[in-house]
């Protein structure tokens, strides 16, 4: 068996393991170690390994959804953090809590990682908390909530006559129809698409505000491959951000995806899978422009964040969805995206390849 495809870093590391929840409106009943738990023993399960085995962990979360500081240290009970372990944390998707694990790996320091993620927002109103999100002099006291702010790029993107309404209604109704076969989505199959959330955008045009957790598990070199019988080995992966003022951007294109994906190589070979963090319909017309992926690329075949948008996690779901297509043989080369912030403030692009045969 040979190595990836285009290796281009110190040490080959592969996704080797993934797993996440049903992702779902509400969890009252559950707290938020419970909902983790399931989650990371199905992954270390996959992969035999136990949690003491793992050389280092790294979660991703947000204490504004939790309403409390440090909440992200009640789930660290559910790995089990005695003996003292390798760990640590991120304030942000669980994507770049990955990147922290991919570089950790990198240093020789661990030679396997532990990655999750997770997020409860049905106990308060997410628009209204990512709003802590924007620029606290000019732009919060405002409050625009994440709807409206996406729809001023929607409306943008019309403007420009880069897409219309039945246009973005499409790519809501394929999502939808896509997580037919994703049994994980919080929302499948035909959905309306209701009336104006903030125009142009309408409830269809939205994520789900739901309840979710992933995890995966990376390994390096030789090791991967005794985990796992098809790596998804990670060839690249950058992430870059936008201006911190959204007037001094242009909200149709997204330039910052643009300059990762050259910095994580994804033009120099096609790929057959995008799995992109669209939480908008009009988020994916941004990032298709900004790949520019081609209608024979299979875009979201799990149904992406218009099917389930697990704040924190649903990025890290994109890597987890990449590879897993890689691990059952249904792709050979997958692009996984991932972003944080209003109308795609910051973004990471990781390229994923299987072995050659």
């Amino acid at each position: 068996m040979t190595g990836p495809r285009t290796s281009r870093y110190a040490r080959d590391v592969a996704v080797v393991a993934f797993a996440q929840s049903d992702h779902l409106r509400r969890t009252d009943e559950l707290s938020e170690v419970e909902m983790v738990m399931p989650v990371l023993h199905e992954v270390l399960a996959a992969t035999g390994l136990k949690a003491g085995e793992i050389g280092f962990t790294c979660s991703g979360s947000s204490d504004y959804l939790a309403g409390r500081a440090f909440s992200f240290t009640m789930t660290l009970d559910g790995v089990g953090a005695w003996p003292p372990i390798s760990e640590s944390h991120v304030e942000m998707d669980g994507a770049w809590a990955l990147y922290e694990a991919w570089v950790k790996i990198q240093t020789g320091e661990a030679d396997t990682a532990l990655v999750y993620s997770y997020g409860k927002s049905s106990p308060g109103s997410v628009r209204d908390v990512l709003t802590r999100q924007l620029d606290p002099y000019y732009l919060a006291p405002l409050w625009p909530d994440s709807v409206a702010l996406a729809a001023l790029q929607a409306q943008a993107l019309i403007d420009a006559g880069e897409t219309d309404e039945p246009a973005l209604a499409a790519i809501a109704a394929r999502s939808r129809a896509d997580a037919g076969t994703n049994p994980h989505a919080q929302l499948r199959g035909a959905v309306p698409q209701g009336d104006y959330q903030v125009r142009p955008l309408r409830t269809g045009d939205c994520p789900p505000v739901g309840d979710g957790v992933a995890a995966v598990v990376l390994a390096a070199g030789d090791l991967a491959r005794q985990l796992c019988e098809r790596p998804a080995w990670i060839t690249g992966i950058d992430h870059r951000i936008e201006a911190h003022g959204l007037g001094l951007r242009d909200l149709t294109d997204s330039p910052s995806t643009r300059t990762a994906a050259q910095h994580a190589g994804f033009f120099d070979a096609p790929v057959d899978t995008a799995e992109l963090h669209a939480p908008f319909s009009s988020q994916e017309v941004v990032l298709r422009k900004a790949l520019g992926l081609g209608d024979t690329v299979a875009v979201n075949p799990s149904g992406g964040a218009l099917a389930a948008n697990p704040m924190m996690a649903a990025g890290l779901i994109r890597i987890g969805e990449a590879a897993a297509r890689i691990h059952r043989g249904a792709s050979d080369r997958a692009v996984a995206h991932a972003t944080s912030g209003p109308c795609l403030q910051q973004n990471l692009v990781a390229v994923l390849e299987g072995d050659r045969a």
